[in-house]
This record gives C-alpha cells, structure tokens and sequence, in this order.
C-alpha cells in the first residue's frame, strides 16, 4: 500500500481508501471546497454582528427636534433625505476608492499576523512550557526538601497553643 505506518482503519474503510463511494465523494467533496472560493453572503453582509453597535446610525440617531421646537415639515423631510441619501452614496464612494486598498491592508496585516502566531509565537510559547516544566520540578522537589519539614515543625510547635476569648462585665 505504501505506507511507512499502518493506516487507521473505521467502519467505512480505510480513511485513504475509502470503502463506500458516499464516503468517497464525501472527501472529494472536502478536497474541492475551498475557503477561498466559497460563495459569500451578499444580503447578510455581517452575519457574526461585528458591527450591530457602531454604525447603524440613522438620521434619528442624529438629529432631533424635541416638543415644541419643530421646523417647517418640508425642511425636516428635505433634510431626512438628504442625510440618508448622503450617507448611503458617500460610503459607497469611499468603499468603492478605498475599500480594495483597505482589504489588501487589512489581507496583508492579517497575513503576517497568522504567519507570527503560527510559526513564532505558538513554537515560543511551546519551547518554553517544555523548558519551565523542568525547572518546575527540581524547584518542587527544593520546595519540599526543604519548606515542607520547616512547615511540619512549625505546625506541630503552634498546634498546641490553645485560646479563649471572655467577655467581663
């Protein structure tokens, strides 16, 4: 077969060498989807709510005129329009200019970030749980050589102290 170890062996066959041609289609099925070729969302545009708390702003959010200061109803629907109408074509021009630049930043940022935590900080972090583990135990083995008997003595010597407390009138 071509294997330097055995391979794991399940119910539906050898993982490599599947037995059933669902699950064989199954694995190719997992082989061809790729993260970057998944088909995105494009009326859901914020399906884990990253931004439910920052930028659904509406003109109420904005501007407000209490009871007894109203303007003309005409200028309130004029400038009703104008502010949403402002703000949706505004941001579609700014996204439409910045946001492929933005989107190479923040890919580029990204990338580094996930390359650092991969192959720099997770190894690091590794290396020096493997290298404290060592010296956790010779400081241990110090510990209990040496405290725990000052410790046992110590305790035995206060064990034997007794205290009452009497309130006199």
């Amino acid at each position: 077969q071509g294997f330097l170890y055995t391979a794991p062996v399940r119910e539906q066959g050898n993982i490599y060498k599947p037995n059933n041609k669902m699950m064989a289609d199954e694995l190719s099925e997992k082989a061809v989807h790729d993260v970057h070729t998944k088909e995105i969302d494009l009326v859901n545009r914020d399906p884990k709510h990253l931004n439910d708390d920052v930028v659904k702003i509406d003109f109420e959010d904005v501007i407000a005129e209490p009871e007894g200061t109203h303007s003309f109803d005409g200028i309130w629907k004029a400038s009703f329009t104008t502010f949403t109408v402002t703000k949706y074509w505004f941001y579609r021009l700014l996204s439409a200019i910045f946001g492929i630049p933005m989107a190479l930043i923040w890919g580029i940022y990204f990338a580094i970030l996930s390359f650092l935590h991969i192959w720099a900080v997770v190894p690091c972090i590794r290396s020096y749980l493997i290298e404290i583990q060592c010296i956790s135990r010779v400081y241990s083995i110090c510990i209990h050589t040496f405290c725990d008997p000052l410790f046992e003595a110590t305790g035995k010597m206060f064990s034997s102290i007794r205290a009452t407390v009497r309130k006199e009138i």
